[in-house]
């Protein structure tokens, strides 16, 4: 298990997917799995980046663990900011036009359709939104 602990700022978004892409890589993660968990990573840094802390800023830690046979990554972002649980929206309605669709909630659509699992907790004062995928 390998952590990072960085200020919440969008401009940190490329040290955490070097961070993450780095590990994936030594367990030698196709390149379409990966580019999905990139998407899924910066959908929620952005989401912690833009909101956790407003209009402060704060750390987030971003641990990453793979594990299993065949191997499964679990990436778990950790946050002090406003206790939010991504989760509890409901999915949008992808069905209707743009114009009839509410505004928001369709980048944690996307990554709950590309992770094969995702689930949050407020623990100890702490937003703690963990991410799932095999990487076979």
């Amino acid at each position: 298990m390998e952590k990072l602990k960085i200020e919440a700022k969008v401009e940190n978004l490329d040290k955490v997917t070097e961070f993450v892409d780095g590990l994936l890589e030594a367990y030698d993660c196709p390149m379409k799995t990966m580019m999905r968990i990139d998407v899924a990573v910066e959908e929620i840094f952005v989401n912690v980046a833009h909101y956790a802390y407003t209009p402060d800023t704060g750390d987030v830690e971003i641990c990453v663990d793979v594990s299993g046979e065949p191997p499964c990554a679990a990436i778990t972002f950790t946050d002090s900011g406003v206790p939010y649980d991504p989760l509890a929206k409901e999915d949008p309605d992808v069905s209707l036009s743009l114009d009839q669709r509410q505004v928001g909630g369709l980048g944690i659509f996307m990554v709950k359709k590309s992770m094969d699992d995702m689930r949050y907790e407020y623990r100890d004062g702490q937003n703690v939104l963990t991410l799932v995928k095999n990487l076979v």
